[in-house]
């Protein structure tokens, strides 16, 4: 098989790795309030079963994204990844008790740390300028499930029969289906999915691939000119030039020249303590703070309030989950225009202000949920209104942020970890959707205080935004030499 068609077909798989998780996000969040309720399960025990998913995913990201940094390869670590999430929806649909459906979740939770290795294999396999598309494409599948899932959920509420010793119902039957889907994923990965070649090892090495057409001048060009430009190449944000290393290591040739060329070392082929300390400096600096805020910022904010969503729609509006499962629907459908939006944009603006835009719309968001949603007054139909517009400038700043932080993220950080970078970035956002929903959760009858910590999280990372704007964008050869010069030198590397 051709290398373009092992592409398409690893990329499709991709897409429906993020296509399931979100279809499973969102067939399980509208009813899993009612399903813990059937256990006799306390209130609080709402965000503690939504944050144990998070949890496991915080914890499993970065190590998975680190054997992926270390072996170059991901098929197995999806293939694990989806078994746990086999396991866990099985878990989920047994349902004897309110302790095996928070295991469930906490398993289940395990499997979304393939997104960091994913990640990780799509920045080595794009170039710069395509990359804020693709990711754009990829999270867009995400929310695709989310669109899908609570259309599933109208059907699936209709279930009502037993396999066995199961009762298959309009709350279990969400992980039996899950169940069902993640075991077809996993034949999709066996079959469909290929650990392809880094970007610079395609171009170095146009040989390895049979039956790839040779590139045009233009296309190498386009390809090309991102590598030479690599802060890997260039000995910095990830890499240290380490002439002095490698001449201590090799033995002197009577033929050497006196002048050394320097030599380029990735960071994972480093001896421990420089990688750490590399690898250290890198997530201090300010740029990847500001995104790593933005990452945990957003998802504070927007889990805080989806844990709010059902119980305020039963207080006020008395819905019950064909109408949860409309309203999430709807929302799936605001988010997929917002990654249109997105796309586009991405054409015709950089990243720092696809994300200035989102962050607006974010604060937008949360002023009004503050007025409005606080203490809702007026008639039954404008306080349906107030909750509507709340929550959509809520999903649609959304897309904004997201697929900015995580492209911007991608190139400020070094390609030879990127696997690693992206699960800290994910357990970032893993910590956020922990405390989110217990934040809200604990919270339900003191919305003031609850939106005002929100708003000033809000506030907090627009004036980040602002003082680090400029810095904000990808590293070019003289920022990224300057970086160079500024750092200690390796000679003291050599034996």
């Amino acid at each position: 098989m051709d290398y373009q068609r092992k592409k398409k077909l690893t990329f499709s798989t991709i897409g429906l790795i993020f296509l399931f998780s979100g279809v499973e996000y969102a067939v399980i969040l509208p009813t899993i309030w009612r399903y813990l309720q059937t256990l006799e399960a306390a209130p609080y025990f709402l965000g503690l079963a939504m944050s144990a998913f998070s949890l496991s995913g915080l914890l499993s990201g970065p190590l998975f994204g680190y054997w992926s940094d270390r072996t170059r390869t991901t098929k197995k670590i999806i293939l694990l990844c989806n078994l746990f999430e086999i396991i866990g929806n099985f878990m989920y649909f047994m349902g004897y008790s309110k302790w095996l459906l928070l295991s469930s979740r906490l398993l289940a939770g395990i499997g979304t740390g393939a997104g960091s290795s994913i990640f990780g294999f799509l920045t080595r396999s794009t170039t710069s300028a395509d990359r804020t598309t693709v990711f754009a494409a990829v999270m867009a599948c995400r929310q695709a499930g989310l669109l899908v899932g609570p259309a599933l959920n109208i059907f699936l509420r209709l279930c009502d029969f037993h396999i066995g010793p199961f009762i298959v119902n309009k709350y279990t039957a969400p992980g039996l289906f899950m169940f069902l889907l993640w075991i077809l994923l996993q034949l999709a990965v066996v079959f469909m999915y290929w650990d392809l070649p880094p970007m610079e090892r395609r171009i170095s090495n146009p040989d390895e691939e049979e039956n790839v057409p040779g590139p045009s001048e233009e296309e190498v060009e386009e390809e090309v000119m991102p590598l030479m430009t690599s802060q890997e190449l260039v000995g910095s944000y990830g890499s240290v030039t380490t002439s002095s290393m490698c001449k201590g290591h090799r033995s002197a040739e009577p033929n050497d020249s006196p002048v050394e060329s320097p030599v380029t070392l990735p960071t994972h082929e480093l001896p421990t303590p420089f990688r750490i300390s590399i690898t250290c400096q890198e997530f201090l600096r300010e740029e990847v703070i500001v995104l790593l805020a933005a990452q945990f910022i957003t998802l504070f904010n927007q889990t805080a309030l989806e844990i709010l969503v059902t119980p305020l729609t039963q207080k006020y509006f008395n819905f019950k989950e064909l109408e949860n499962s409309v309203m999430y629907c709807l929302g799936g459908v605001v988010v997929i225009v917002g990654f249109l939006l997105v796309h586009w944009l991405s054409r015709h603006f950089t990243e720092r202000v696809v994300l200035a835009i989102g962050l607006t719309i974010c604060n937008i968001s949360c002023i009004w949920c503050l007025i409005f949603l606080t203490n809702p007054l007026g008639s039954f139909s404008w306080q349906l209104t107030e909750f509507i517009i709340g929550v959509f400038l809520q999903t649609l700043g959304l897309p904004f942020v997201a697929v900015a932080q995580v492209s911007l993220f991608s190139k400020v950080t070094s390609e030879s970890t990127q696997g690693f970078s992206q699960g800290v970035r994910r357990s970032v956002g893993g910590l956020a959707t922990i405390l989110g929903p217990l934040w809200g959760g604990g919270l339900t009858e003191n919305m003031y205080i609850m939106v005002g910590a929100m708003m000033a999280l809000l506030i907090l990372l627009t004036i980040m935004l602002a003082f680090s704007y400029k810095r904000l964008v990808e590293p070019t050869v003289e920022h990224v030499e300057h970086v160079e010069s500024s750092q200690p030198s390796t000679s003291g590397l050599s034996t």
